[in-house]
């Protein structure tokens, strides 16, 4: 069952204290639409500190879903005391990217020191900052207008995150995210579309198409597919963004099971990714702004997997450039060795009901069957660390793909392709894609390689067959055989 609800006592306004204090029923951290005058949306008004706030709407049951979840559920909030809100991967590098940002991230660290304290502080934050926005469009200042709608948008995405199912306080969060983000679209400095495309039953996926500033003619478009931990509204930076910097525009659409989908009950199956990718294609072909003829696909993290799969399914694609990979059949590493956080979103984007149901369902999640029908140039983007999809199934996954193919691994790189020497000096990710996407809308001829940067930043090309010995502790055994098999060279004894 996909829609079953789990009924919660009202009696006298209260839940057990243990369901209150554990986590699920508190998610949202303190009602954010509930509760006469204790709602933080409603407080734009005034800076004062809210009444004590009733019981919050996310209803215990979701956290008795996962097991781990439920074992390790104070591990997890001693974790983000000591780590802070970024104990299982970065969510807040990208607000330094956006003006005012950085502060809005130093505060966030700096208050965030459980799981319930994420979706009320990003709710604050938010909030201040769309108050700040409508000051400033009031007094006609439509730049700092722009960043600051731009940054409530994803404040409130960011408040949306902890909160594992379908609550009043989740549906208002995105209202709001929407309408900021409607405002910045309103000021924004180049053309921004919001689309809906049909897919079926009357429902429609969501999504935002940016077109480049000055351009001429139909245009070459890239479709930017987030992961399992980000949302359409970051497919497209606010300045500077690498693709619409050479003409490309981006189609930022979320599909089955993502954020604005699962609102709306379109939920992950093992394939109506690729029924989606046919429905996307087909329109974004239709839109007089876009050559049908130049057309590739973005991913990231669970986007890879996903925008494989849409890879698989369509012959005309130029190309297919994939970030920080999630390829692991089953994903055993990211739901059951990482954070518990991993597995129960994922369990709110299937609408999945039981982890038995789930763990079932995860049996047959693999792209063995699908990598090898990619027809596209394939660009596989990875951090040779990663630990939520170690580096060996990208690299089998590569073994799968007939077509051009290319693979930029990151010596000792995390999941997020971040943290180390080799992405501190080695090349730019946004830069190298881009890059490689306008060759390929260019026709650029594409060797297949596997390139690996080392923590000086400088590129190593190895061909597939030898892709192994591009692994570090490879290199470090082939070095030592070296030294081994070269003859010793005779002591030099100067003269007196």
């Amino acid at each position: 069952m996909r829609s079953e609800k789990i009924p919660v006592s009202t009696k006298n306004n209260l839940v057990q204290r243990r369901d209150f204090l554990s986590g699920a029923a508190t998610l949202a951290g303190a009602s954010l639409v509930g509760g006469a005058g204790s709602s933080l949306l409603e407080s734009t008004a005034s800076a004062a500190l809210p009444p004590e706030p009733a019981p919050p709407s996310m209803t215990p049951g979701v956290e008795r879903k996962l097991a781990r979840w439920q074992d390790q559920r104070w591990l997890l909030d001693a974790v983000i005391a000591a780590l802070g809100p970024e104990w299982d991967q970065g969510r807040l590098g990208g607000l330094a990217n956006i003006p005012g940002g950085a502060a809005d991230a130093a505060g966030l660290r700096a208050r965030i020191h459980k799981f319930n304290d994420i979706s009320r502080e990003f709710t604050r934050a938010a909030v201040r900052r769309e108050k700040e926005a409508r000051q400033f469009e009031k007094d006609e200042r439509t730049v700092p207008a722009r960043e600051s709608y731009f940054l409530a948008a994803h404040l409130y995405a960011g408040a949306q995150w902890p909160i594992f199912e379908n609550t009043p306080d989740n549906i208002a969060l995105n209202d709001k995210k929407n309408a900021c983000y409607a405002k910045y679209i309103q000021f924004a400095d180049h053309e921004i579309r919001r689309v809906e495309v049909p897919f079926g039953g009357g429902k429609t996926l969501p999504g935002y198409l940016h077109l480049p500033p000055n351009r001429s003619g139909r245009v070459p478009c890239v479709w930017s597919i987030s992961g399992l931990d980000s949302n359409k509204e970051g497919g497209a930076g606010i300045y500077g963004d690498p693709l619409r910097e050479r003409g490309i525009a981006t189609l930022a659409l979320e599909g089955p099971g993502q954020n604005e989908c699962a609102i709306r009950e379109i939920y992950l199956t093992q394939t109506n990714w690729q029924e989606a990718g046919r429905v996307v294609l087909e329109w974004l072909r239709s839109q007089k702004e876009i050559d049908p003829d130049r057309i590739a696909l973005r991913g990231v993290s669970l986007g890879s997997y996903l925008g494989t799969q849409v890879a698989s399914i369509d012959s005309r694609l130029r190309g297919a450039a994939l970030q920080a990979m999630a390829v692991e059949p089953t994903m055993h590493t990211a739901f059951e060795t990482a954070s518990p956080s991993f597995k129960l979103r994922f369990m709110y984007y299937t609408g999945i009901q039981t982890e038995a149901e789930l763990d079932k369902f995860l049996q047959s999640w693999t792209l063995h069957g699908v990598a090898e029908k990619v027809k596209c140039p394939y660009l596989l983007v990875g951090g040779e660390d990663d630990q939520l999809s170690p580096v060996e199934y990208g690299l089998q996954l590569m073994d799968l793909i007939s077509a051009p193919k290319q693979m930029l691994m990151y010596e000792g790189a995390l999941h997020s392709v971040s943290g180390s020497a080799a992405t501190t000096n080695g090349p730019s990710t946004g830069t190298f894609i881009a890059e490689w996407f306008k060759d390929r809308f260019d026709a650029k001829p594409m060797p297949s390689k596997l390139m690996k940067v080392d923590a000086g930043g400088q590129v190593h090309d190895f061909k597939f067959e030898d892709s192994r010995k591009s692994l570090s502790v490879s290199l470090l055994w082939q070095a030592a055989e070296q030294r081994a098999s070269m003859p010793e060279k005779p002591t030099q004894v100067q003269e007196p």
